[in-house]
């Protein structure tokens, strides 16, 4: 990715921003590297669109990378919790390159049609039991990032999903864009499913993980994602049919979860494929998605 097309990029969300920075105690972790520090750090969040704390330099004996931090587990995040009441120096989003805050997870698993809503764009029943399938981590890219655009696709669409760790133990919630090639997905010779959901860049996560402390109810939070300011998908989390911990308990059936492992538990309604007039996306294009309480993350097709 180009940083310069990044640092334009930020800009531009930072100015349009239609909220004021307020501190926040809520916990947000944030990996992130920065042009004056050597290799990724580890970081607090101080708001919804505010400036990072870097929590290395609160003490350097702390992890620097998620998945370290959560296989520690709360002792971590209690230091987390005091870094907060510190003075320490805020960096701004333009200092900062945020990184995903899940990055080569052993796990990315996703959820099928568990939207009520989306449901019934389909014209299809609910599943009785949720519809499992996964992405590379290669797919993976931090927010505020490009996003490829395969000259192997013609048929590229946003399905916005929020996203949760494995409730037994859970760190927090995010949020994710579950990118999919609809034409390798559903007409392509075999349709391929796996292939039109995992091309380089087809996970747009973060830009932070929120602390399950932090969230007032994961299962009724608004959703939206936005194509080029125009708003394609527009739901709640209530519309759910399988709820996080009945999720999360039924897939440990059949996997182990580890530290930094994400489930993405499902997309509302909006995709291009069920829409009437289908737009697909193209280079150029702006998507952003948006989870009340959770945050913004904004990706730019080339």
């Amino acid at each position: 990715m180009l940083v310069s097309g990044r640092r334009r990029l930020l800009t531009a969300l930072l100015q349009a921003q239609k909220w004021p920075f307020q501190p926040s105690r809520d916990i947000r972790l944030v990996q992130f590297q920065a042009p004056h520090l050597v290799g990724p750090h580890f970081g607090l969040e101080t708001g919804n669109g505010g400036g990072v704390i870097n929590r290395n330099a609160f003490d350097s004996m702390l992890p620097k990378m998620m998945t370290q931090f959560l296989e520690q587990g709360e002792a971590t995040l209690s230091v987390a919790r005091r870094a907060l009441g510190t003075q320490l120096p805020v960096l701004s989003w333009l200092e900062v390159t945020f990184l995903a805050p899940a990055t080569w997870p052993d796990k990315v698993l996703c959820v099928g049609m568990n939207y009520v809503d989306h449901c019934k764009e389909q014209n299809m029943p609910v599943p009785m039991e949720p519809i499992i399938f996964s992405k590379f981590a290669n797919s993976i890219v931090e927010s505020y990032d490009e996003m490829v655009l395969p000259l192997e696709s013609q048929d590229v669409d946003w399905e916005y999903v929020k996203a949760t760790d494995a409730m037994a133990h859970v760190a927090g919630f995010t949020m994710a864009n579950d990118v999919s090639a609809h034409d390798w997905q559903m007409r392509h010779k075999g349709k391929q499913w796996l292939l039109g959901k995992t091309f380089d860049t087809f996970c747009p996560l973060g830009p932070a993980l929120v602390t399950k402390d932090s969230v007032a109810d994961p299962h009724n939070l608004k959703i939206c994602c936005q194509v080029n300011g125009e708003v394609v998908q527009s739901s709640n989390t209530n519309q759910m049919v399988v709820k996080t911990e009945e999720l999360t308990a039924w897939v440990s059936q059949f996997v182990t979860f580890y530290p930094g492992d994400v489930i993405l538990t499902g997309t509302s309604p909006g995709v291009v494929v069920f829409r009437k007039s289908p737009v697909l996306l193209k280079k150029g294009d702006k998507v952003q998605c948006e989870t009340e309480e959770l945050g913004v993350i904004i990706i730019i097709l080339v």
